[in-house]
Order: structure tokens, then C-alpha cells, then sequence
């Protein structure tokens, strides 16, 4: 077959909802090329999500903030040059620049691949380097439709979006320990997302207190608050707001543990952020918070029932929002709690 292709490589080193939103795409090129080796450059703080992914040959590690050194380091100039005579040495058939960025699409020309895949308006002028420009536009805005494009315009099939993200008992075995020492039961606890890298998409933490006031009064199941280490003082805050008892959870699980807390989640209620979207390719009950960000780019993949957002189909192409109207702060207690229990009540009737 003229496109059947032999070595992959799939660039998108950043960020962890958008490395999410790409395991659709990596699914079609396994199923379309059962036979090719394909690999994943991303960067070091999120290869664990994608360690042992059934569908993946390689993760190349990209560590961006020790190869920005490298015009002033030169161990991080070795390091740089080493990747680049790595990608050029894998040969590979087909490069897809998921990332959309100048040092993404540079690197992807300097590897030599012949086929370099990439969106027809991608940002720092990353277009120059690509043999394949995709368009991006209204038939394909959400990110998962725009990836499995490209992936179809090298030749893959027409897939359903299909994301897996592995699981190991090691991790399960660990969170299993850790809801253990709180008295928490598997599938028996909510958690909340309350952090995010942009503080403009964090909902107010006390909507998130009432929130929990209101799950407690009403199902009484646990609640878990968790995040990253920086995170721990905005869920502990919530804490303090909150009439019932909320366990601080952030900080304390790596990134495959927290996969695993969210797998045994009986709800998930998040702003835009990672951890989110990896409740939303887990398939778990969900509400996501959306304000600036536009919904119909990044939204739960066909799970119209875990948005709660402004406008969220009539923001046209745009990536960023300067509505008013589109503030998280609009979003009200009453809307998340009702999202939250029609999806809390239908898996409780299954």
C-alpha cells in the first residue's frame, strides 16, 4: 500500500488535557497500521500517563526547560543535539505536530522525515515546516475531530475516537491503600478539581464549599480534593469554607496514582484543567467548568451532559474568550449540582 506507513512519530510534548485529547488520534494510526513502530516526544513531567500504552512503541522525553539552556549550557546544548540526532536517526515516515509551535515544527523538519503533517495556520509560523497542512475549521474545531484529521490525511481510517489510557495494579494497589487510611471506599467518593494552571478558570472556592455542603446534605458520599502540590492551599481552603468534612488529597499521589483515583471515582467536578480531561477520557461521571477557554475546542468528547459553560457552540473558531459573560464566575452553584446529580443518580440506578 502506497501510505502504509512503517515509523511514526506523534509531537505533543504539553499540556496534560492536550496529550489527553491526542489519544484518539494514536489509536487510529495503531488500528490503521497494525505493524508500524510509533512513537510519542513529550516532555518528562507527563510521559508517565502514556507508560505502557497499549497502542505506543517509544516515548521520546523532550525536556524543554533544560534544552531552552542550551545556547548558554553545554550540557543542555548536548542534550539538544542528542534528540535531534536521535529523531534524525529513527528515520521516520511521518511526523505529526500536534503541538502547533515553532521548536515542535522546527524539529520535526530538522528530523528529515519527508512527511511532516501540521495545522495550516499553527501559530509561531510552525507552518513553514510542514509538507501537509491541515486545515482547522468549523467541520473539525474540536481538538480530538482536528488530530484524527490529520492522522486520516496520512492515509489512517475513519475511526471512532477512542481514548485508553493504561492501568496498572501497582498504582491501583496504592490508591486503594491511600482511600484505605481515610476510610474511603472505592467507587463510594466524589472528588473535586479545584485548581488549575491559569487562575481565571478556577471557580470560587467557596462555590466549591457550598458545593460539597450540598453533596453532603443530599448523597453523602466522601469528598476528595486533589491537585498538585501547589495546588494544596486552594483545596485546603475549600476546606475551610466547607460545613462537611473534604479530605486534601493534593499533592500527594504521582500522575498515574491520580489516574487511578479518578478510574474509582463515583463523581468528578473540575475546572479546565488535565486531570479533568483524563476524567473525561476515563468515561467517569463528570461536570467540567469551562469560562475563556471555548468549550467546542476542548470540551468532553460527545458527553454534552459534563459541560457547564457560556455559549459553549456559538464561539466560532477562537481559542480565548474576552466576553464577560464567559467568566467562571457566572457559573452557579445550582447548575453544577444539578449536572452533577443527573449523572450521580443515573449510574446509581444502573
Amino acid at each position: 500500500m502506497p501510505n502504509e506507513l512503517k515509523n511514526i512519530l506523534i509531537m505533543k510534548p504539553s499540556a496534560l488535557g492536550d496529550i489527553v485529547l491526542a489519544l484518539p488520534a494514536l489509536a487510529s494510526l495503531r488500528k490503521s497500521f497494525p505493524n508500524a513502530k510509533i512513537s510519542w516526544l513529550v516532555k518528562p513531567e507527563f510521559a508517565s500517563l502514556l507508560e505502557n500504552h497499549p497502542y505506543l512503541d517509544e516515548i521520546i522525553i523532550f525536556d524543554r526547560k533544560h534544552l531552552s539552556k542550551a545556547l548558554s549550557n553545554t550540557k543542555a546544548f548536548g542534550s539538544l543535539h542528542s534528540l535531534i540526532a536521535q529523531l534524525r536517526q529513527e528515520k521516520f515516515d511521518a511526523i505529526f505536530d500536534f503541538q502547533g509551535l515553532f521548536r515542535t515544527a522546527f524539529m520535526s523538519w530538522l528530523s528529515g522525515s519527508k512527511k511532516r503533517y501540521g495545522i495550516a495556520n499553527a501559530r509561531e509560523m510552525a507552518h513553514l515546516f510542514y509538507t501537509d497542512k491541515i486545515e482547522h475549521n468549523l467541520d473539525c474545531i474540536h481538538l480530538v475531530d482536528l488530530y484524527l484529521k490529520m492522522v486520516q490525511a496520512a492515509g489512517a481510517k475513519n475511526e471512532k475516537a477512542e481514548f485508553v489510557i493504561p492501568s496498572n495494579q501497582t498504582d491501583v494497589d496504592s490508591v486503594k491503600k491511600l482511600l484505605k487510611n481515610h476510610n474511603i471506599e472505592p467507587n463510594k467518593y466524589i472528588v473535586f478539581i479545584p485548581g488549575s494552571a491559569q487562575e481565571s478558570k478556577c471557580w470560587p472556592a467557596e462555590r466549591f464549599a457550598q458545593l460539597a455542603d450540598k453533596f453532603s446534605a443530599q448523597y453523602n458520599y466522601p469528598i476528595i480534593a486533589i491537585g498538585s502540590k501547589s495546588e494544596k492551599s486552594k483545596a485546603q481552603e475549600i476546606i475551610t469554607l466547607a460545613k462537611t468534612e473534604i479530605i486534601n488529597l493534593a499533592g500527594q499521589t504521582s500522575l498515574k496514582e491520580l489516574v487511578e483515583l479518578l478510574r474509582m471515582a463515583k463523581l468528578v467536578v473540575s475546572n479546565d484543567t488535565g486531570p479533568g480531561h483524563i476524567a473525561s477520557a476515563l468515561g467517569m461521571p463528570l461536570v467540567i467548568m469551562y469560562s475563556w477557554s471555548n468549550p467546542a475546542r476542548i470540551a468532553p468528547y460527545g458527553r454534552d451532559e459534563c459541560m457547564v459553560a457560556r455559549d459553549p457552540y456559538s464561539r466560532g473558531m477562537e481559542i480565548k474568550s474576552n466576553n464577560p459573560n464567559h467568566s467562571i464566575t457566572n457559573i452557579t452553584v445550582e447548575e453544577v449540582f444539578q449536572k452533577a446529580s443527573e449523572q450521580l443518580n443515573k449510574s446509581t440506578a444502573k
